[in-house]
């Protein structure tokens, strides 16, 4: 017993393992230090990977039908804003407009026959107007005759017969100058009545114009030109496809068009505004590093312009966190800006503090 007291007193003494307190001690420092630098980092950025890359797509649309003749662009290729795109057979058309074109030169030609039948019947008018005169003159001839002839029939100088007949050419005198008098009053007519079928020609004129020009402006629809610079895709026509009147095309992703639309939540909004800076980290570019401005605020949440909107008075209420949409302009080189497509997911982290 006592030789067995005295090996365990011989025994070294373990030394306390002191490995676990610095793993502990590094572990904690290291933790303090990225609470201190995302402290820090929060209190000058607001961040959200709720976003992704915007543009503006302008789809192309046939503003008339037809079978396609040519096209002259290949999916996914770049294009020019007015360039020729696609050509619709306009044969149909032509023809359209040669009619049209046919019936104003009719019209017009009716506005001379009208012009001629206007100089016509003024002359008929200045005419008639010259056997009034005539008649006027004659019947006070003939009135001057018979008032001689009156006084001389009272004293017998005159048989009556000759009374007589001075008597009848003075009727004779009065009924031609009425009818003179209203053969120029219907000459004058016939001039008014003209001159208005001839306004009523114009009119025709002006609307076979008309014809006309709708006529030209369907014929140059079947030429489709390219509404602005940048992408054509989605391209759904093929030649001797018969497409109709407001069927879309393709589209066409327009050159410096691209934004982002970055969803904060209502809760972060009260940091930003307009102008501040932001930094913009591509989901398919990590080594790629833009920088944006904060452009604007949509005027209401998402969810209230969704298909069918939340509607938090059915009794059933959880409050749920809403996200704002705000437009973020980027800045960049034009070779980094290619990269870039409408729909790419974007993390974005506005600067709020210097």
């Amino acid at each position: 017993m006592a030789k067995a007291q005295e090996t365990q007193e011989n025994e070294p003494k373990k030394k306390p393992n002191k490995v676990l307190p610095i793993i502990l001690g590094i572990i904690l420092i290291v933790g303090v230090i990225f609470g201190i630098k995302e402290y820090i980092y929060y209190g000058k950025h607001v961040d959200t990977d709720d976003a992704q890359i915007d543009g503006d797509i302008s789809p192309v649309v046939a503003r008339v039908g037809g079978y396609v003749d040519s096209i002259y662009f290949q999916e996914n290729t770049h294009v020019n804003k007015d360039q020729v795109l696609v050509k619709i057979d306009d044969h149909d058309y032509k023809i359209k407009l040669e009619q049209a074109q046919a019936a104003e030169t009719g019209a017009s030609a009716g506005i001379n026959v009208g012009q001629s039948q206007i100089f016509a019947n003024a002359a008929n008018s200045s005419s008639a107007r010259a056997q009034v005169a005539s008649a006027a003159a004659r019947l006070e001839k003939v009135k001057k005759d018979y008032d001689r002839y009156a006084n001389l029939v009272k004293d017998g100088s005159i048989t009556q017969q000759q009374f007589d007949q001075a008597k009848a050419d003075l009727q004779v005198a009065q009924a031609n100058y009425r009818a003179a008098q209203d053969q120029y009053k219907a000459a004058q007519e016939q001039v008014g009545t003209t001159r208005s079928q001839l306004q009523v020609t114009h009119t025709g004129v002006s609307q076979k114009q008309v014809d006309v020009d709708y006529a030209k402006l369907q014929l140059s629809y079947t030429i489709i030109k390219s509404p602005a610079g940048g992408i054509a895709s989605k391209k759904n026509v093929q030649v001797g496809q018969l497409v109709q009147a407001g069927q879309t095309l393709f589209s066409i992703v327009n050159d410096n068009s691209l934004y982002i639309t970055a969803n904060f939540k209502e809760t972060q909004l009260d940091k930003i505004r307009n102008g501040q800076k932001v930094n913009i980290d591509i989901d398919a570019y990590p080594d790629l590093k833009l920088q944006g401005t904060v452009y604007n605020f949509a005027p209401a949440t998402g969810a209230k312009f969704s298909l069918l909107p939340p509607d938090n008075a059915t009794g059933n209420f959880v409050k749920v966190v809403q996200r704002i949409p705000i437009k973020i302009k980027i800045s960049g080189s034009k070779e980094d800006l290619d990269k870039l497509r409408p729909g790419m997911s974007v993390n974005v982290s506005v600067v709020v503090k210097d």
